[in-house]
């Protein structure tokens, strides 16, 4: 199994910037590919970003402002989040998939982290 712990979230005002990490222990050699997800109050939980075999795909909400990437050790993610709008407001969290994966067909394997916190607002 795969654990899974984000850091990185805060309170920013619109147009900011903030940068997640993610870092996950346990049966990390398994690991094909990243993402990042967000839950905001009262919606589902939402996939905007995936890493796999160096390919990086983003939701349609997100593409253009958010980045990710993976980090050296490769059992580490990051998000780098620009341009950020109050509508970004959510718990973020990562996950890791067993094969190469796009957006579209991307099955989180690991356990869920506690997610971190983040929020837009003037």
């Amino acid at each position: 199994q795969v654990q899974l712990a984000e850091s990185g979230g805060g309170l920013v005002q619109p147009g900011g910037s903030l940068r997640l990490s993610c870092t996950a222990s346990g049966s990390i050699f398994r690991i094909n590919a990243m993402a990042w997800y967000r839950q905001a109050p009262g919606k589902e939980r939402e996939l905007v970003a995936i890493i796999s075999s160096g390919s990086t795909d983003y939701a349609d909400s997100v593409k253009g402002r958010f980045t990710i990437s993976r980090g050296n050790p490769k059992n580490t993610m990051y998000l780098q989040m620009n341009s950020l709008k109050p509508e970004d407001t959510a718990v973020y969290y990562c996950n890791v998939g067993l094969i190469e994966s796009s957006i579209t067909n991307f099955v989180p394997f690991g356990s869920w982290g506690q997610g971190t916190q983040v929020t837009v607002s003037s």
